[in-house]
């Protein structure tokens, strides 16, 4: 009988405690989904519940979508490369050697992550171009010879921030290397002096030469031999004149700034102890000419690749500069 009591007790005990447990559970809960704090989990709570998951999904939702838009938009900008004002101030940032001026095509002008781009960066054959948009060509602070109507240009040699057409470069060239020349005899007081402008063309011609040699009752033996000729053709004098003459005044270089022969044609001028009175030498024009052979390949590739190329191959132009000369005459 008092097991039974005691067992009753205990039975009685454990109630209370799981009441107790189960009110402070609910309270807890009550105090969770409470969301106007009126000590109730009524309708209200459950409206306020349901605003506070939307927001929630809003928010959720809107991160995905910022996520998802910075994605698009940074592969946007990796596929159209474009180029800002604010891009030619960074200090890994180079004007390549080689440069093309183009119209702004749609996909550039239409795109929202090119809004105020000035050009664009592309890559062809192994050449990082800078494409400059036409409309914005100021921007970049460069000067263009003869014009900026071309479409392809070369850095100039003497210039880093003047590009000459591509197609015009090597005749552009040719024009104010002979404008120096000329500049170069004034200064140095000269009373005389004649550039002839000359090409070397370098042929071929094969000769076939039927040698028979009988020795005693031997067979024929036929041997050939191929002779080689040159020309050296004077295409014609490219400046010429009289000048009083005066005391030599050192000229300022700049197309001929790091030819050896000028230089030293100037050092002995100068020199008040043994005056030069007259002076003859030759001038290899691709010596002080910007496009080497290796890019003028280069180059070729390029243009055949975006249908661009024009009349004439760089590449040739490149090699028959190496058979150009100034012969370079003065008098003093």
């Amino acid at each position: 009988m008092e097991k039974k009591v005691k067992f009753g007790a205990f039975v009685s005990d454990a109630g209370r405690a799981a009441k107790g447990l189960f009110d402070k559970s609910k309270d807890f809960a009550i105090q969770v989904m409470d969301q106007n704090d009126d000590g109730r989990f009524d309708l209200t709570d459950v409206s306020a519940m349901a605003e506070t998951m939307e927001d929630v999904v809003k928010k959720s939702t809107r991160t995905i979508m910022d996520s998802a838009e910075e994605r698009s938009r940074q592969l946007e900008l990796k596929s159209l490369r474009p180029v800002f004002p604010e891009t030619l101030d960074d200090a890994d940032f180079l004007m390549p050697k080689f440069i093309r001026v183009a119209e702004r095509d749609r996909k550039h002008a239409e795109s929202e992550v090119c809004k105020g781009s000035i050009g664009y960066l592309s890559d062809q054959k192994g050449f990082r171009i800078v494409n400059l948009f036409r409309d914005s060509i100021e921007v970049f602070g460069l000067t263009f010879c003869p014009d900026c109507d071309s479409e392809f240009y070369y850095v100039d040699p003497s210039d880093r921030d003047q590009y000459i057409a591509l197609f015009e470069y090597f005749s552009y060239l040719k024009t104010v290397r002979i404008v120096e020349l000329q500049k170069i005899a004034q200064d140095l007081g000269a009373k005389h002096f004649k550039v002839t402008y000359k090409e070397e063309e370098s042929f071929s011609s094969e000769k076939k030469v039927k040698v028979q040699a009988k020795i005693a009752a031997a067979a024929t033996a036929d041997d050939e031999h191929a002779s080689s000729e040159k020309k050296y053709s004077t295409v014609k004098i490219a400046a010429e004149m009289d000048c009083p003459g005066h005391s030599p005044t050192k000229p300022h270089l700049k197309y001929m700034q790091r030819d050896p022969v000028i230089q030293n044609l100037i050092t002995m001028r100068m020199d008040e102890k043994s005056p030069l009175l007259h002076h003859k030498f030759m001038l290899q024009l691709s010596n002080s000419s910007g496009i080497k052979e290796s890019d003028a390949v280069k180059i070729d590739a390029v243009l055949k690749g975006m249908k661009c190329s024009g009349n004439a191959s760089i590449a040739s132009e490149a090699v028959s500069e190496t058979r150009r000369y100034f012969e370079y005459e003065i008098d003093f």
